[in-house]
Formats: C-alpha cells, sequence, structure tokens
C-alpha cells in the first residue's frame, strides 16, 4: 500500500525523474511542462462527441472521456487479438495467484475510472485491466465506473496495453494526477502496422512516489514481480508454461504468508486438495493390503515348506532343494492338510502327484 499523499493529488507535470534519465522505450516523448490540466494526445485513436448523458449510457469501447470537451476517444482500428490478450493473460494470472494465495482478487477489465464529486474538466480514462488485491475495496458505480473514493478504494494495479497507441503521450499524465499508485503498460511482442514507432517491446511498471510516477523493474503490489517476468508470461505462446506457474505459485505462497492464507482457504483448491488426500490415502491403503497379503502369503508357503520338509526327512524320505515352494497350490493348503500329505506320501514325486489331486 501507499501512503495517501501518493495518490489523491491535483493534475499536475508529471515526473520530472522520468524527463532527466528517461528510460527506453520513453526517451524523447514530449511530456507537459505547466500546472495546468495537459492536453490530450492519444495516438491511435479518434475523437468522437459525446454528452455526460450518452456516455452514461455508453456501450462502446472507450480510451477517454473529457467533460470540458464532451468529447470521447476510441480506437482508430478495431481492438486487434494481440491487443486483447495481455488483459485476458493478466486476468489468468492472478486468478491462479489468488487460489494458491488463499483468497481471490478482483479485475474490473475497462471501467472509468472516476473522482467523487461533479467535476466541469472530469476526465475519465478507461485501462485494459484494473486490479483489487482485495475484491471489497473496489467502489463500482451502477454506470459500472470505478469511484476513486478513498485510499482504500483505489486499484492496485492498472494495466494499458500500447498496441496501435501510446499512453505517454496523454494518459500517462491523466493516471498520475488522478494518484493510480501502480501502472503497467504492456507492448505486446506482436507488432501492428500502426503502431507508433516509438514503441518497442516490453512492459513498463510506473510506480507512484510522493506524488509522481517513476519507471520501476519490479511491481509494488507483487513483491518481487519482475517487469520483464511479466511481459514474458503475457506473450507466451502456450500459455502457462512451466516457469510462469512456477513463478505465480511463488508469488501466491509468499503474498498468502504475509496475509495468513494458503490454498486449503480458497474454496476450489480446498475441495480439490481434500479430494486428492482421499485418493491418496485409499490409494495407500488399497496397496499396503496388497502388499501385506503379498508378505503373508510368501510367510505361509515358508512355514508350510518347513513342515512338510521336517516330516518327510523325519521319515527318511529325501527332498530337493526346491521342495516344495514350487508346488502350485501349496499356499492354499492349510496347516494340518500338508502334515496329513508329507505322513501319507511315500516319496517326493507322490507328496507333489497327492497335492494336484487335492
Amino acid at each position: 500500500m501507499t501512503d495517501a499523499t501518493d495518490r489523491q493529488q491535483p493534475f499536475g507535470p508529471p515526473n520530472r525523474k522520468l524527463d532527466r534519465k528517461p528510460t527506453k522505450p520513453d526517451a524523447g516523448v514530449p511530456r507537459p511542462t505547466s500546472s495546468a490540466q495537459p492536453s490530450i494526445d492519444l495516438p491511435g485513436c479518434e475523437p468522437l462527441p459525446m454528452t455526460r448523458a450518452q456516455y452514461n449510457l455508453n456501450v462502446r469501447r472507450l480510451e477517454l472521456w473529457d467533460a470540458g470537451t464532451k468529447t470521447a476517444w476510441v480506437l482508430r482500428d478495431a481492438p486487434l487479438e494481440e491487443h486483447e490478450i495481455p488483459a485476458q493473460r493478466l486476468t489468468q494470472m492472478v486468478t491462479l495467484i489468488g487460489a494458491v494465495r488463499g483468497s481471490t482478487l478482483a479485475v474490473h477489465g475497462s471501467r472509468g475510472l472516476v473522482r467523487r464529486g461533479p467535476d466541469p474538466r472530469e476526465r475519465i480514462p478507461h485501462p485494459d485491466q484494473t486490479l483489487f488485491l482485495h475484491p471489497a475495496r473496489a467502489e463500482v458505480r451502477p454506470s459500472d465506473n470505478i469511484l476513486l473514493m478513498a485510499d482504500h478504494s483505489y486499484p492496485d494495479v492498472v494495466l494499458e496495453v500500447d498496441h496501435t497507441t501510446d499512453v505517454r503521450r496523454g494518459k500517462l499524465a491523466l493516471y498520475e494526477g488522478l494518484g493510480i499508485p501502480e501502472l503497467w503498460v504492456e507492448t505486446p511482442d506482436i507488432g501492428a502496422p500502426s503502431r507508433p514507432t516509438a514503441l518497442q517491446p516490453g512492459l513498463r511498471i510506473y510506480l507512484r512516489r510522493k506524488g509522481v510516477f517513476e519507471i520501476a523493474p519490479t511491481s509494488r503490489a507483487f513483491p518481487g514481480w519482475a517487469a520483464q517476468d511479466i511481459h514474458r508470461s503475457m506473450n507466451e505462446e502456450y500459455f502457462p508454461s512451466g516457469r510462469t506457474h512456477a513463478l505465480l505459485e511463488r508469488l501466491g505462497r509468499e503474498m498468502g504468508g504475509r496475509e495468513g492464507t494458503g490454498p486449503d482457504d480458497f474454496p476450489l483448491m480446498r475441495s480439490l486438495r481434500q479430494e486428492s488426500r482421499a485418493a491418496g490415502h485409499a490409494k495407500g491403503l488399497a496397496e499396503g493390503l496388497a502388499e501385506g497379503l503379498a508378505e503373508g502369503r510368501t510367510a505361509l508357503m515358508k512355514a508350510h515348506a518347513q513342515a512338510a520338509r521336517h516330516t518327510l526327512k523325519v521319515r527318511g524320505i529325501p527332498v530337493s532343494d526346491g521342495f516344495p515352494t514350487n508346488v502350485p497350490g501349496f499356499a492354499e493348503l492349510s496347516m494340518d492338510a500338508v502334515l496329513e500329505l508329507a505322513l501319507a506320501s511315500a516319496s517326493e514325486a507322490d507328496f507333489r502327484n497327492r497335492l494336484r489331486g487335492r
């Protein structure tokens, strides 16, 4: 969690640390330089006239709505599969993390992020995915917007996918001004003809510190989850790989350890683990019984063999070294039956013949 001062700040200039030490691919990207509300520059998008009433009824996928100009911005090109996959992958990954952690995480998709109260200069950005580590903290309006009304109601991570857009040119400053604590900007490995030339594949993590964004190598919401690993998992051809599974399990266990929860606190995982334990217990009993029966049969054959050999030898009848453990049906006889056969037989061969005739 971040301090409240790292969340609710008025619109203002972006982080100067990024300007002094630009990190590729952010180098050379223009940033607002005054304290006024930043101008709207959304590459890959086109404006669409839209009143507030129309916005409240809108069902189209938006990038941004501006109250001052009564304008919405939509993608110029229809969303491509490459644009949609990262948000879907993030949903799948946090579902797995939540199962191991022992508690569900919430993803709210492309909902608008709004502050409480009327604002004639209001600008409502729509990210590609909005993530809450604890679902109960999300304040969702009937219009499906997420209400940023208190420190606890801010999303832990906001995801933007720059496939044919570049959030650094317009939306980055809006998220910074809204007080979003952590922003992920993903550019997929697969390119697009209309992608801005300044964009390079990869994932950038922006963390809010002292009111401004700074690029960071790892997530704060998911400690130890590195930008390069998130990007790699979002772009796997065969998802999720063994490496991704191991990474998500580690994250889930570490996060659960801090909260005192684990897989057994997640209903589905608890049910599956109980079923697995029951199946393992039944298998163990069956294997133990079979092993015990085999050991008992072997011990019984040895006892019968010793009794038969002793009885025949006492009567002066020679026996071979292999007698009589290799005689079919020998282990099924009772000890009395074995002694009866040994006393009645005139030779080892006679003993075998009598045994076969039973």
